[in-house]
């Protein structure tokens, strides 16, 4: 995410987090890739609900944001989901702008969608516009956003682990004591679960000292953050560290320190993953050496099968949350992983079939 969080009024997510969109203002209706898994098998002790079998359910999955690569991993495990189990995915980003992200979600519900996955986005803005839809007995879930109502099924990755398992390599890696950058963002429900981690290992590690606070979500996140992340180190040249929660802000740091060319003083902890992250974590002098993760691909299925077993009328939540993983830049190199593939190979607990699994299909 964040993921990813990331604001003016038309920010993001991630995001923390998150973390430029090109989807449109409609919506659209949108296939898995050609890699997606084979239609799902029945279970021999479990009938296939007959909507389910006849490919008549739609889901309406409204994001705040579509762009980085967090997000696109995202919504690719979210289209090879919903197309092995005969769902309609349709698509809309608000492409940072969160009215128009709540205009969508009034157009799915108008629209008479069979579930509805609301992926990040502000709660004043969003709130509202899923009271309508609970309102309307339309079964939500709702990903990395307080949905302000019990209806709505609440699926997060646990933040505050993944904001602590970055903070203990940084803590190990530095002694606990040294100046350090923090990008943050306000307002991005799993960036502020991160920041309440950051605010408690301040008090409880007093050497620890933030110089400065940087943060921006938009369309560029990660150039917008190199940009003042070079200006924050150039202003303060002690730093030994930076805790950036979301790939964008650790991308756009991790630029900021080699154009500086600060890779032996700085070092950068960040949050989620995706191909092109692991690429950037792996190249010669990357200051970017440890992440806290789930896999995105994995949140996105999730979120759909949730969404399947809400129309099938089968018991979900309150709340799901998604363990996390921290992986390493050394454990990186050493197993030569250069994909997600590889690396969910590598860090099994980074696949939860079990949450949120559909009875009525093969896992």
């Amino acid at each position: 995410m964040i993921h990813a969080r990331l604001l003016g009024a038309s920010l993001l997510l991630g995001v923390l987090a998150l973390a430029g969109c090109s989807q449109g203002t409609s919506t659209t209706t949108t296939s898995a890739p050609s890699s997606a898994p084979a239609a799902p098998v029945a279970s021999p002790a479990v009938s296939v609900p007959a909507k389910f079998a006849a490919g008549g359910v739609r889901v309406a999955l409204i994001r705040q944001l579509s762009s980085g690569d967090y997000f696109e991993q995202w919504l690719a495990g979210a289209q090879a989901e919903a197309q092995a189990l005969k769902i309609t995915l349709e698509v809309s980003s608000g492409d940072g702008n969160n009215d128009k992200q709540a205009l969508n979600l009034e157009q799915a519900v108008q629209q008479k969608a069979d579930a509805i996955i609301v992926d990040h986005g502000f709660a004043d803005t969003v709130q509202p516009a899923i009271k309508k839809a609970a309102d309307a007995g339309v079964p939500l879930v709702a990903f990395d956003v307080d949905p302000g109502t019990p209806e709505a099924v609440a699926l997060t990755q646990d933040d505050h682990q993944i904001a602590e398992l970055a903070l203990g390599a940084l803590k190990a890696d530095t002694g606990g004591t040294g100046d350090v950058l923090y990008v943050y963002v306000s307002g991005f429900a799993p960036l502020d679960r991160r920041n309440e981690v950051w605010t408690q290992f301040k008090k409880d590690n007093p050497g620890i000292k933030e110089v400065a606070q940087i943060g921006v979500v938009n369309n560029s996140t990660a150039s917008a953050v190199a940009d003042q992340a070079k200006a924050a180190l150039q202003a303060n040249p002690g730093v030994k560290a930076i805790f950036a929660p979301y790939d964008e802000f650790a991308k756009g740091a991790a630029i900021a320190v080699k154009e500086l060319g600060l890779q032996d003083q700085i070092k950068i902890y960040g949050a989620d993953i995706s191909t092109a992250d692991i690429g950037v974590m792996t190249e010669p002098n990357s200051p970017w050496v440890a992440t806290a993760t789930t896999d995105p691909s994995n949140v996105g299925r999730i979120a759909v099968r949730a969404a399947a077993l809400l129309v099938a009328g089968e018991p979900v939540g309150p709340e799901l949350k998604i363990p996390p993983a921290l992986v390493t830049q050394k454990q990186l190199r050493d197993g030569g992983i250069a994909n997600i593939e590889q690396l969910t190979g590598a860090v099994p607990e980074l696949t939860t079939p079990d949450v949120a699994r559909v009875p009525w299909a093969a896992q």
